[in-house]
């Protein structure tokens, strides 16, 4: 910054390491000073001009004119010499120079641009005279400094105090952006917009894209258009607003369908504001082919430099399930920042490559990359799918950089330890957050449930209600959903009809009556309340593609298989068209149902009569279907024909499912392959070991069972036990192998189980004749 030191004559004024000559030159009178100062302030030579004036005050020529002092002021304001700049204004009261219009003006606009809103204020209210530019530099610096409600103030108060005020082009556009900032300031952009119509400033174009700005960031794209349409010439700021408006808008074909129109037929050179639109509409639409064009032609433009492109590109490549591509952007940018880094940490979380993604987070330590907190949310998405100890790690980054006021951070953090099975770890860091939001309690109700311990889930909801009137926290519907889950992991009727209870006293807008409603469907299905799922499905209004779904898994995983597929029929009827997920119920229904010629006649019509190509979980669930009928050598040719581009996402659903099948039907041959597979596949689960455990035991081969038994230990891989459910007066009882729970049962509710159990085995040995009661 410049140093100037004019108040005192007995000190050399100097720039940087420059001292300027402070001689009087001979000759000078104020007729030379003016057209001196003209001169200088027409060039733009602001240190010279205050150096000049300092000499023409030292050599005792004090200029009087109004017109010598506003360039001085301007020096002033350009070198931000506010202490000088001051002075001067001290000077021009003496003199009552500062009556005049013009040199007021100049104040005004040295305390604006030196921040002093204040001061500038004060000359303002002191003039006796203002015209139209002292009313916009009022109103501009106002909007400048970031005081948009005070801007917007001036303004209405210049239009209603001065007859005929015409606002600069610069002013009012900052009107419409201050406007568009402040969204309570919707109808005051309306106003403006009718302000401008009147007023003719509708032909300039940029107040025109400050008002399609205005309209598309407020999501009023029919308005957008209409003020598109009436524009006479559209630059690529226009396009480029449209663009981003419809995207915004969720109307991404739109988008894409103005950019071809822009380009093609209009020849107009998109910017990087426009590409980083169309990418997004790119990711939305999760159009790759769409994107790699466009990343063609933003090489050909020469935007592949802009940080912002980039950073756009990896995250269109991501959301399209390219990572490579992503990773291959990212490694050719000519300048990283941190938002590089966590867009590609978020596409290989995005893309399941969880070491990848740890190798990048490392690798950003290494680059010098302070990770900030978004970075470390993206790297739990990672954890909680990998050991606990990498968890445990971010724990402690988040404390050591004391990010633990971060919501968002301490809520990713209770996830990540309940999807590592660390619930009491997850427990602790939830007691001990000093403010917890619907987030926090959502994501702990959610942990206790997939932990399998549902019964501290719906204690959770209960105290969560109960504070709700003290914190101000209501449930969502995501709370609900978490719940409802809760309700069919303990598989208590009676705790499920209490939560659809809660869900109808809520007023829910149509689109939370749909989600919950499909959540309620699968709840009371895995309560085996079949009947309750339908009325629940019949009376959802509006049902979408998951609803039609979910009622038919319902009928699925209940054996009415038959029920699933005539309501597919009944589905087409509403003109609703099965989509994957919906296939993959109707498969599912049919394995469940033993409706094996069905189901490969489905599988077999998949592209053919629904149009969908056929994914991993397609070929796993006929793998289950034919595994559960017996047919385990047709279900492993199966395996060995899912295309290997699909065997590269992992094909150990299928494996597993036709292991589960040997050891029901105690096939060793068939299940020692799949268990070499599954083994492979799944090294850190343990279901593969039991299986593959009990296959060899129920085979007579106690040294291989023994041998796997070992590996468990030897890995130190967590064994999940199983459990059974069986209901007894309405209430559901799980046992597990060796837990010690059910002995706290009375003596007469367990001898009420055992006859239970003993009844149902004799029903079935009625029905089958091949089962041996053992007393």
């Amino acid at each position: 910054m410049y140093k100037i030191w004019l108040e005192s004559a007995t000190v050399e004024p100097t720039i940087g390491a420059f001292k300027l000559d402070m001689r009087v030159p001979s000759g000078t009178n104020l007729c030379n000073w003016h057209l001196k100062l003209k001169e200088l302030s027409t060039n733009g030579k602001w240190v010279e001009l205050l150096c000049h004036y300092h000499q023409v005050n030292k050599a005792g020529l004090h200029p009087t004119h109004y017109s010598d002092f506003p360039p001085i002021l301007k020096a002033c304001s350009n070198l931000l010499s506010y202490s000088y700049g001051k002075s001067i204004h001290g000077c021009l009261i003496k003199t009552g120079c500062d009556s005049y219009t013009s040199i007021a003006n100049s104040t005004m606009d040295f305390y604006i641009k030196t921040r002093d809103p204040d001061s500038a204020s004060a000359v303002f209210n002191s003039m006796r005279w203002r015209d139209q530019v002292s009313w916009n530099i009022m109103v501009y610096g106002s909007l400048d400094l970031g005081n948009l409600e005070q801007g917007l103030w001036w303004f209405n108060k210049a239009r209603v105090s001065v007859c005929g005020f015409q606002p600069n082009t610069s002013t009012l556009v900052l009107v419409i952006q201050a406007c568009r900032w402040l969204r309570a300031a919707i109808y005051e952009g309306l106003k403006v917009h009718g302000y401008v119509i009147r007023g003719g400033f509708c032909y300039i174009s940029s107040v025109q894209n400050s008002l399609l700005s205005l309209y598309a960031e407020d999501d009023d794209m029919e308005s957008a258009h209409k003020l598109f349409d009436e524009m006479s010439e559209r630059d690529v700021i226009s396009w480029s607003v449209m663009i981003g408006g419809c995207v915004h808008c969720g109307e991404a074909q739109n988008g894409m369908k103005m950019f071809r129109k822009m380009v093609c037929e209009l020849g107009i050179e998109p910017d990087g504001v426009t590409a980083v639109s169309v990418l997004k509409g790119c990711t939305s639409l999760r159009d790759l082919t769409m994107g790699t064009s466009l990343h063609g032609l933003v090489i050909y433009r020469g935007l592949d430099s802009d940080l912002f492109v980039g950073n756009s590109l990896i995250d269109m490549y991501a959301k399209c399930g390219d990572a490579d591509s992503a990773f291959k952007v990212f490694e050719e940018l000519p300048q990283r920042n941190r938002v590089s880094w966590n867009s590609m940490l978020s596409a290989f979380v995005h893309n399941e490559r969880y070491m990848d993604a740890l190798s990048l987070f490392y690798s950003m330590g290494k680059e010098g990359i302070n990770a900030d907190e978004v970075t470390l949310v993206n790297i739990l998405q990672t954890c909680k799918h990998l050991h606990l100890g990498h968890s445990k790690s971010v724990h402690c980054v988040t404390i050591r950089w004391r990010f633990e006021s971060n919501e968002l951070l301490l809520n990713s953090l209770i996830d990540a330890y309940a999807k590592c099975n660390s619930i009491e770890l997850a427990w602790k860091l939830f007691e001990r957050m000093k403010k917890r939001d619907v987030v926090s309690w959502s994501t702990m109700i959610a942990g206790f449930t997939q932990c399998g311990r549902p019964d501290q889930a719906i204690a959770i909801f209960g105290e969560m209600t109960r504070l709700q009137a003290q914190d101000d926290q209501k449930p969502n519907e995501i709370t609900l959903i978490n719940l409802f889950e809760a309700c069919s992991v303990s598989a208590e009727l009676k705790w499920a009809k209490g939560a659809h209870g809660i869900a109808i006293r809520r007023a829910l807008s149509t689109a939370d009556q749909v989600a919950i409603g499909t959540a309620i469907v699968d709840m009371y299905s895995k309560c085996g309340a079949i009947g309750e799922s339908r009325k629940v499905f019949d009376q959802i209004s509006e049902k979408n593609i998951v609803s039609w779904s979910a009622m038919i898994a319902a009928y699925g995983m209940n054996g009415l298989a038959h029920e699933a597929l005539a309501l597919v029929e009944e589905m087409k009827l509403y003109g609703a068209k099965p989509n994957a997920v919906t296939t993959l119920s109707m498969l599912s229904a049919c394995s469940h149902g033993g409706l094996v010629e069905e189901g490969l006649s489905l599988f077999n019509s998949l592209v053919q009569v629904y149009g969908i190509e056929p994914r991993l979980e397609h070929y796993a669930c006929v793998v289950d279907m034919l595994g559960r009928a017996g047919k385990l050598h047709m279900a492993m040719d199966f395996i060995n024909n899912i295309p290997e581009g699909l065997k590269v996402t992992g094909e150990n659903a299928a494996w597993s499912a036709l292991l589960s099948a040997c050891r029901s039907y105690s096939n060793s041959d068939v299940g020692a392959v799949a268990a070499s597979h599954v083994l492979e596949l799944e090294p850190e689960s343990s279901t593969g070991y039991l299986l593959a455990s009990s296959i060899y035991a129920a085979g007579g081969l106690w040294v291989d069972a023994a041998s796997i038994r070992r590996m468990v230990k030897e890995k130190e891989v967590k064994v999940v036990a199983g459990y059974s459910l069986v209901y007894v007066d309405n209430k559901a009882c799980r046992f597990v192998a060796g837990d010690i729970d059910c002995h706290s049962l009375a003596a007469g509710e367990m001898h009420s189980i055992v006859e239970l159990l003993h009844a149902c085995m004799k029903t079935e040995k009625r029905n089958a004749g091949n089962f041996d009661i053992i007393d």
